[in-house]
Parts: C-alpha cells; sequence; structure tokens
C-alpha cells in the first residue's frame, strides 16, 4: 500500500477543512487535504450569499472558487478521495486510509460536514458485526459468503465490483425507483430497486429486511455521502450525532480536532471558517509541542 506522509491531514473539502490546511499551511506545516467533495455542492449553487463578512453579495460559485484559489496559492495538495478510516499508529503517528492508499500524519482535523442523522434501524448494533463501511479494509472477511451493498454514494459499484471477486453472492442496493449509477457492475451481481427497513441477526448479522423482500446476507457494505464520524475514527465521543469538541476544537482523542457542520449547528459558513481556522492553530501547537 502507498504511504504519504505530512504534518497534519485534513479530512472534508469544504469551507471548515479548507480554512484549516489554508491556516495551518501558513505556519510552514505540510498539510494534506482529503474529501470526496470539492468545497461542497451546497455553496456552488448558491445563487447568492449575503452574511460572509467583507464580501456581500456573492455568487456562491464565486465565494467557493476563491476558497480554493487561496488553497492553490499556498500550493496545498487536494486529493478527491473518501477517507474510510483513521487508526493511531506508532509514535503518535496517525494512519489514514483512502482507497488503497494510506497517509501518515502527526495530527489529523476532522471537517466531514453535515453527518448522518438517520442509520438503518440495527445499524449501529451490528457495525463491526457484520455491517461495514469499507470493502478495501473488510471485504476479505466475507469470502464465500453473501454481502449486500447499499449504494447511498459514488464509488459502490467499483466496491460491489470488488467483492465479487471472492463473495459467493453479492446484491446490490439502489433504493427503491432509483434506475441510474448501475453501469458497469458485473454480472452476477443482482441489482435490488427497494427499501433498507432494517438489518437483524443475533450476535452477528444475518438478515436485512427490505420493504418487498428479506435478504439472508452475512455482510452488508453501507455506502453515503455523509459520514458516521466514530466508524471513522473508533473511539471518537459523538453528542447528538456529531463531533463533541472543547473550545480548541479538540476531541476526545489527542491529536484529533474537528470542525465544521460535523460540530454541530450552526450550519454557516462563516462558523465553519472560523472553526476550521482555530482546529488548525491548536493542531500546530500540537505538532510543536517539546519531545
Amino acid at each position: 500500500m502507498d504511504k504519504e506522509n505530512y504534518d497534519l491531514a485534513v479530512i472534508g473539502c469544504g469551507p471548515a477543512g479548507l480554512s484549516a490546511a489554508v491556516n495551518a499551511r501558513v505556519r510552514k506545516k505540510s498539510v494534506i487535504l482529503l474529501g470526496g467533495e470539492l468545497c461542497t455542492p451546497k455553496l456552488q449553487k448558491s445563487p447568492l450569499v449575503s452574511n460572509y463578512l467583507g464580501l456581500p453579495e456573492i455568487r456562491g460559485s464565486e465565494l467557493r472558487e476563491k476558497f480554493l484559489e487561496h488553497a492553490r496559492l499556498l500550493d496545498i495538495p487536494i486529493q478527491q478521495v473518501k477517507v474510510e478510516s483513521v487508526s493511531p499508529g506508532n509514535g503518535g503517528v496517525f494512519s489514514v486510509q483512502a482507497g488503497k492508499k494510506a497517509y501518515q500524519a502527526g495530527a489529523v482535523i476532522i471537517a466531514t460536514g453535515v453527518t448522518v442523522n438517520e442509520l438503518f434501524k440495527g445499524e449501529r448494533e451490528f457495525t463491526g458485526k457484520g455491517i461495514s463501511y469499507c470493502a478495501t479494509c473488510d471485504g476479505p472477511l466475507f469470502k464465500d459468503k453473501d454481502v449486500a451493498v447499499f449504494a447511498g454514494a459514488s464509488g459502490a459499484v467499483e466496491e460491489a465490483n470488488y467483492l465479487a471477486a471472492f463473495c459467493r453472492k453479492v446484491y446490490f442496493i439502489a433504493g427503491a425507483g432509483q434506475r441510474s449509477d448501475v453501469d458497469g457492475l458485473k454480472p452476477g451481481i443482482e441489482v435490488i430497486h427497494d427499501q433498507v427497513l432494517a438489518v437483524k441477526g443475533n450476535d452477528f448479522l444475518s438478515l436485512i429486511q427490505l420493504e418487498g423482500r428479506e435478504l439472508p446476507v452475512q455482510g452488508f457494505f453501507i455506502y453515503r455521502d455523509t459520514y458516521l464520524p466514530d466508524r471513522l475514527l473508533e473511539g471518537l465521543v459523538l453528542e447528538d450525532n456529531h463531533i463533541r469538541v472543547d473550545h480548541d476544537y479538540k476531541t476526545n482523542i489527542p491529536g484529533v480536532y474537528a470542525a465544521g457542520d460535523c460540530t454541530g449547528k450552526p450550519y454557516q459558513l462563516a462558523k465553519a471558517a472560523g472553526e476550521g481556522q482555530v482546529a488548525a492553530l491548536n493542531a500546530v501547537q500540537y505538532l510543536d509541542r517539546p519531545g
């Protein structure tokens, strides 16, 4: 697996993540910015932003481009990939896995935007017990077993094809009424247009309950545009489905900070940019600590 080393990894390419990356870079830290979406599609589609200080009556697309241009001027590398996991390594270094690549960093800022508010019934209970969010990470554990993929985000087709190479049966749940985004699936993968109602089992997942049928499976790989933060990083403490932080935007895990919508309301640009700056300044201080 390819590895790259940085002082700071920022997860999320929205206003909070960009602000964090810019402020850390100004303080001479090497930064990698990782995220599936490049500076929030919501901002791109906004016809007018009227409450961002110093830039009254600016189009969302124009403000978005200014954010991105600032990062480009500082030569901050941006990788449009979805991060699948963050794990502490030896010597206080974090490993950030995105697909087949791992990024090493001394500190991490999570700026992933609004988190998932509603899970499938039983999802949290069976996470790690049959439910996974990364086929690359966990797929080989399900060799010769029946699995399903929930296609709630881009990349699901690729992951389903990967699983089909060694799983006995792969179901691709595209959702009721959704007829797109199934091109490129390998033959033998069964496409299901239905809604997931619940996941069930005893000590381990054994059944997915759909509106129209039941799927007996041993694995369920869920892909969404939004994150489950405590699944991204094991042990991360949440509060009302947002990441709990202190006034320095520290999480409960040393070296890990969070900023923007993922820390809670209000979901506003200025709040996100400000939190990104504070998180970055404190992450830099953490990186510069003695010893």
